[in-house]
């Protein structure tokens, strides 16, 4: 008889760094559970503690590139046969324009969203009502009085951007007497 799982395996490419293997995986696996077979078979992706990495699913276009959600079945991304995935670390330092000027380098997850990014930031910087802020990105000199906030509900990558880009912490209520 024919073995069932060889008809239902998901082969796919596994990327780490400039190592590509390919795995059979079933469709119902879920992506925290793949990400741990990957650790268990390939030997590069031992780089640090499993909980800095994950898969991602990169696109032609940067902003449509998408980190697996570790709670959810490969299927639920319509993964292909010989689709590629990278396992990769999910940090990524992020320059950020304090209130008083100062620069400060944070490591943030970058598979999460802004208002989670934004919690990460304040923990480091010692700021306690996160949710009273917002990060703004920095436009040209020409357009320095219109201000580009961020969406919340969306990761940085959604956004388009980069990671030589420097964001502003600011304020998102200003309060007044009148």
């Amino acid at each position: 008889g024919i073995d069932p799982f060889t008809m239902v395996a998901l082969s796919l490419k596994i990327s780490i760094g400039n190592v590509v293997k390919t795995m059979q995986f079933e469709p119902s696996t879920m992506v925290y559970d793949a990400c741990r077979m990957i650790r268990e078979r390939i030997p590069e992706a031992l780089a640090g503690p499993p909980n800095d990495f994950g898969l991602f699913l990169s696109d032609d276009d940067p902003k449509k590139g998408i980190w697996l959600e570790a709670g959810k079945a490969l299927d639920y991304y319509m993964l292909r046969n010989g689709d590629t995935m990278e396992y990769r670390k999910k940090q990524r330092p992020l320059k950020i324009r304090m209130l008083d000027g100062t620069v400060k380098t944070i490591m943030v997850d970058d598979s999460k969203t802004v208002t989670d990014m934004l919690m990460t930031i304040c923990a480091r910087i010692g700021i306690t009502n996160h949710d009273e802020y917002s990060l703004v990105r920095e436009l040209m000199e020409e357009k320095k009085d219109e201000l580009n906030w961020l969406d919340h509900g969306r990761t940085l990558r959604e956004q388009g951007v980069e990671e030589h880009e420097t964001l502003l912490l600011r304020r998102k209520f200003f309060y007044s007497d009148q």
